[in-house]
């Protein structure tokens, strides 16, 4: 999947590219999904959630109101956002800034995670408070398919 975003991505600007990942993720959606074992961790003013993503499959993540810590700390990932393409692999520490768009294929069996600062310990209080609302989400705060709403 991901290889349709070829090597010449990163020369082109931005828009480009968030164009690239947003027509990426409307064909996604129309392909069978698959619910990524997630866990979800709180700490003093802090939330992070760990995704467990298995080799070939593409995830298209939601759009961030804030800043956040996106950390991969197994497997690689291949990465498109707004700035290109990227090899992203265990170690790999970016900071993500608000309203950027990613798509993710795993070539290899990864676990990355993202951190927030919140307080809030409701997985729906928190989607409102950190994601851009996004009324074709397949996918709920709690990363489990929307099932209703397609039946």
């Amino acid at each position: 999947m991901i290889e349709d975003l070829d090597d010449q991505i990163p020369m082109m600007p931005p828009a480009h590219m968030r164009t690239k990942v947003l027509n990426l993720e409307a064909h996604a959606r129309e392909m069978p999904q698959v619910e990524l074992l997630t866990n979800h961790y709180f700490a003093d003013g802090m939330y992070a959630r760990e995704l467990f993503h298995p080799a070939g499959v593409l995830v298209v993540g939601k759009m961030h109101k804030r800043e956040h810590f996106f950390i991969v700390t197994k497997g690689v990932v291949e990465v498109a956002m707004d700035d290109g393409k990227h090899t992203m692999t265990a170690g790999t520490v970016l900071v993500s800034k608000p309203g950027a768009k990613r798509a993710l294929f795993a070539t290899e069996n990864a676990v990355y995670m993202t951190v927030h600062r919140t307080n809030k310990r409701n997985l729906d209080k928190i989607e409102a408070e950190l994601i851009e609302p996004d009324r074709k989400a397949l996918f709920d705060a709690s990363n489990k398919f929307k099932v209703k709403e397609l039946t």
